[in-house]
């Protein structure tokens, strides 16, 4: 699924204020067998990551390092812990909005995980929402070629970062790195 979300459209309308992007980068963790997964064998299920086992299109929000809120799509059948991390945005409507919630150029307002989610609104409380209904929600847009996606290592882990689960829209300059 993680390519697959290229290309798609996130919509928040938290905070009463739409904003929104096109996804350019994912990171997939594929459940227990993957060490990185916040649901892998040696973890297995806890309160923090119980929305990985809900339904696919589940919103899995964790906050990493205790600042940053990330969101996930959980993507396989329920019960079984699969998400793919959003990773970057590029910004394509509520600009205004995204420019007083992050105080940066445009480059950075949704370039990165905690970026994304800051621009968005997006905080635990959002944590097991479903991603068909508002106030966040995401979108089918006009397909992406699968030869403008690229496969890279996974960033920002420890385990199983070679794995090749990073994926990004070609020469978009909205990717984190």
């Amino acid at each position: 699924m993680a390519p697959l979300l290229i290309g798609k459209l996130i919509r928040s309308t938290l905070g009463g204020r739409e904003t929104a992007g096109r996804i350019v980068e994912t990171e997939a963790y594929t459940g227990p067998d993957d060490p990185a997964c916040h649901a892998a064998a040696r973890i297995g299920r806890t309160p923090r990551n119980q929305a990985m086992y809900g339904p696919p299109g589940t919103a899995y929000v964790f906050l990493s390092y205790g600042i940053h809120w990330c969101l996930n799509a959980v993507t396989d059948s329920e019960g079984y812990p699969a998400a793919v991390l959003i990773r970057a945005l590029e910004p394509v409507a509520g600009l205004k909005t995204m420019r007083e919630r992050r105080g940066v150029p445009d480059r950075d307002l949704a370039r990165g995980p905690g970026r994304l989610t800051q621009a968005l609104d997006i905080t635990g409380a959002l944590d097991a929402h479903p991603l068909d209904a508002p106030p966040l929600t995401i979108h089918d847009a006009p397909a992406v070629k699968p030869d403008a996606i690229l496969a890279a290592p996974r960033i920002g882990i420890t385990r199983a970062a070679d794995w090749p689960l990073r994926f990004t829209l070609r020469g978009s300059p909205w990717i984190s790195r």
